[in-house]
């Protein structure tokens, strides 16, 4: 039984991950806002901090060691650094949770060599001073140059799931179903997802076991948004609206101009066993076109 913090872990993959520790028995510790409700009761102990607040988050974890920590809410440099203060020599492992969006979308399939975030310029700032993909790219730098505990950046492409609160999946359903248009830039870009469940699986995966870096964590394959759309089109029996211009309300969360996905070589040659996209989008898109009717 390992003693476990989960900062961010009430909601999607979030929960899933606070799920899945808890079935395996271990001891864990939630850290909120409390803007959410504590969905697992006394299965955790439920600790209310704003991480943003340096002094806060320190007291309330005064004294406190973890043999893991899971950080699924960093967003900036700032916030790396803080936590690195607050918990070096306290932990003994950090799984952040990272994002495809460390990479440029440029066509190409994206390994983690791609980015370096050891040797990447380090310019320190709050999450409003970057991008999210800056802020990402700069949070990983602060991570493995400042923490003396090791660090697992986990890269996940895009999320799905039927309790997705971003509702990026949700979007597209909705207006194809409704017969609404969709803003796109490029139908023959190809990007990579990952269900929740099986981010959840790679995160605790990724704590129990020896690796630390970098590591790509994405289902098998890749699929087209013009793939995707029939898909869509399949499960709502209405044809889409497809614009290519409009306002920024009607466009797509993955219109990208060109292809975004990633390898999982890296990870599955240490031994985690990814699932085939194509064995679960399809049934993903009708679940979720069948709870809006």
């Amino acid at each position: 039984m390992k003693n476990i913090l989960v900062l961010g872990g009430t909601r999607f993959f979030g929960r899933k991950l606070v799920e899945l520790l808890i079935e395996d028995g271990h001891n864990v510790v939630i850290l909120t806002r409390g803007q959410s409700e504590n969905p697992f009761g006394n299965k955790v102990e439920h600790i209310i901090a704003d991480r943003l607040n340096k002094e806060e988050f320190a007291k309330k974890v005064e004294g406190r060691t973890f043999d893991i920590v899971y950080d699924n809410i960093c967003y900036s440099p700032n916030e790396a650094h803080a936590f690195c203060e607050i918990f070096n020599g306290k932990i003994g492992k950090l799984i952040f949770t990272s994002s495809l969006s460390t990479y440029i979308a440029d066509g190409k399939e994206k390994s983690e060599t791609d980015f370096d975030p050891y040797h990447y310029e380090i310019r320190m700032g709050d999450q409003e001073d970057f991008t999210y993909a800056e802020g990402k790219r700069q949070a990983e730098a602060v991570f493995f140059k400042y923490a003396t505990f090791p660090v697992v950046a986990v890269r996940f492409p895009i999320v799905m799931g039927e309790n997705d609160y971003t509702r990026r999946l949700h979007f597209h359903i909705e207006r194809i179903a409704n017969e609404e248009p969709i803003g796109f830039v490029n139908l023959d870009a190809e990007m990579s997802f990952i269900h929740a469940t099986e981010a959840a699986q790679f995160l605790v995966w990724a704590g129990m076991s020896d690796i630390n870096g970098p590591y790509n964590a994405t289902a098998n394959g890749k699929i087209s948004l013009s793939d995707l759309i029939k898909l869509i089109e399949s499960a709502t029996e209405k044809s889409a609206k497809i614009v290519f211009e409009g306002n920024d309300d009607i466009f797509s969360p993955y219109a990208i101009s060109s292809s975004w996905y990633m390898t999982n070589a890296k990870a599955t040659k240490r031994g985690f066993q990814f699932t085939n996209l194509h064995d679960w989008i399809q049934p993903l898109v009708e679940a979720i076109a069948r709870n809006k009717e």
